[in-house]
């Protein structure tokens, strides 16, 4: 930057200004960027435009070029719809999110080595129901007979990739219960806050906090819905007009948890309007119909949870767990 000024015969204390599409990097790039005094922004690739030609020369230097473009009809014209700037989290607020993300990643690795123990098995008659007391040694193919020394061998190294990953699950879930019996960031009380609402459990209130309600200031129930990914995209052109489903735009994560929460939620709060309401419109419709209805009680149910926590307002009908 220094150099490109003395080329540009500019002054020192010219402000720069920059951005770059959010990617695996992740935003250690903005931070260092700000530290030097470069206003940056982070941008969502998905927003950048794109020529809609079916086939067309796309290289690492166009893609430069058209985001200098765009950065230069952003700032200097005021284009603010142009793209959708990503809000960069602190890294405080960031390494808040990391024992949730691998509990759900070690969930994935132990439904992995499971079922490579039972697949192992089956390929010699051998079908198991619990894998907790499984002993190797005192199994028997289908003929009656001990199984191979390399199988065996195969199979007690998967238990014990199997036993750490279960372990290591423990410790997190252990480390959680304590972040909600002893909140120490604002994330962690309000997901305690989560908690004491009947049909939300623990680990649906930390996802919820920790990605979506404890780092975002959100101003109204279109942006909560919008955020995550939970609100309808219509298409009309000329006569043609159907609805596209849900945008899934948002965080994956909390759109997932959401539908689960949801079903819970019907289950465990028979007597909110929310329930009612669901009941009312799609109780006597087919299964694919519910479907389509939960996601509505999704969208509903998070902006409910959202008031709760701003403005204390219980949603309508709930109960709330004894103290």
């Amino acid at each position: 930057m220094a150099e490109a000024k003395r080329r540009w015969q500019l002054p020192a204390e010219t402000v720069v200004y920059s951005c770059y599409e959010a990617g695996r990097d992740g935003f250690w790039i903005d931070r260092w960027l700000r530290a030097q005094g470069i206003v940056n922004w982070v941008v969502d690739s998905a927003s950048v435009e794109v020529n809609r030609r079916q086939r067309h020369v796309k290289t690492d230097r166009l893609d430069a070029q058209k985001l200098v473009q765009m950065l230069m009809r952003y700032q200097r014209q005021g284009e603010r719809t142009l793209w959708r700037v990503v809000r960069v989290p602190s890294e405080a607020e960031e390494d808040e999110r990391r024992a949730h993300r691998e509990r759900q990643r070690l969930l994935g690795e132990r439904t992995a080595h499971r079922n490579r123990l039972r697949s192992l098995l089956v390929l010699h008659g051998v079908r198991v129901k619990s894998l907790a007391k499984l002993s190797l040694g005192q199994v028997r193919d289908a003929q009656g007979r001990a199984l191979p020394a390399a199988l065996v061998a195969e199979c007690e190294r998967e238990q014990a990739r199997l036993g750490l990953v279960e372990q290591q699950l423990k410790d997190l879930e252990r480390m959680q219960a304590q972040q909600l019996a002893q909140p120490r960031s604002a994330a962690d009380r309000q997901a305690a806050r989560l908690v004491r609402l009947r049909g939300v459990g623990p680990v649906s209130a930390l996802v919820l906090a920790k990605e979506f309600f404890g780092w975002r200031a959100l101003r109204n129930r279109r942006q909560v819905g919008a955020l995550a990914g939970l609100t309808g995209c219509p298409y009309a052109s000329g006569t043609l007009a159907r609805d596209q489903g849900i945008s899934k735009a948002g965080n994956t994560r909390v759109r997932a948890v959401m539908i689960e929460l949801a079903w819970a939620w019907l289950r465990l709060q028979p007597a909110s309007e929310l329930t009612h309401w669901f009941w009312r419109r799609f109780g006597q419709g087919n299964a694919r119909q519910r479907r389509v209805g939960i996601v509505a009680v999704a969208r509903k149910l998070l902006v409910a949870l959202w008031r709760y926590l701003e403005q204390g307002e219980v949603p309508p009908g709930a109960v709330l767990k004894p103290a």
